[in-house]
């Protein structure tokens, strides 16, 4: 009969004693070996359909999931994310009357990274404003397009962003991003509230 292997990993090792089936010996090797790597699937839905049956994924197993570049864990029967692949930032397309690199903090940008197990968007950046409309609206939306689907909250999330002093009685402002993936401004007013800058470095919120 099989062997188990020597690592103590339970990987069957075919015999010389053991009745001659190529097949049979390349099955006891694949099933111990395979399950042990790490397991790539097109998406998580893909991963479901497939670890299923006498496949049911087991504590210790790898996936990297190609649609979302992401290294996963299955720990305690759930998968936990222990890596993101590279995640390039994205330009944020501005809204008229404001322009990029408010205070020479760079141009304002977003990304998807993972934080403490959950996709996370972190902004960077700034944009600037030299004059603002006679009728503030209730908000500014910033962006022309909306956030991609990969970068939309589950539900609305609203942080604080710093602005300028100069033209500004407050340095900071409330940013809400949407669930339909609009980034909006709010705290600018008129007269005594109408911040040169506004910036994003250090800024993220879980999605």
């Amino acid at each position: 009969m099989p062997k188990p292997d020597g690592w103590g990993q339970g990987i069957s090792l075919w015999q010389m004693t053991d009745a001659p089936s190529i097949p049979d010996a390349i099955a006891a090797l694949a099933a111990g070996v395979i399950p042990r790597g790490v397991l790539r699937f097109a998406s998580a839905s893909e991963r479901g359909a497939t670890l299923v049956g006498d496949y049911t994924p087991v504590d210790g197993m790898l996936t990297w999931l190609e649609d979302v570049g992401r290294l996963e864990l299955r720990v305690d029967s759930v998968w936990v994310v222990v890596a993101v692949g590279n995640r390039a930032w994205t330009t944020v397309p501005l809204a008229s009357g404001w322009t990029q690199n408010g205070n020479s903090q760079g141009t304002f940008q977003y990304r998807v990274v993972n934080l403490f197990g959950e996709d996370s968007i972190m902004f960077r950046g700034g944009i600037s404003r030299s004059s603002y409309p006679t009728t503030i609206p209730g908000y500014f939306e910033l962006n022309t397009t909306a956030l991609p689907t990969t970068a939309r909250p589950a539900s609305l999330r609203t942080i604080t962003v710093p602005c300028s002093d100069i033209g500004s009685s407050r340095i900071s402002l409330k940013m809400d991003v949407t669930t339909a993936g609009w980034i909006r401004l709010y705290g600018i007013s008129r007269p005594s509230d109408l911040p040169v800058w506004v910036g994003f470095n250090g800024c993220f919120t879980s999605l």
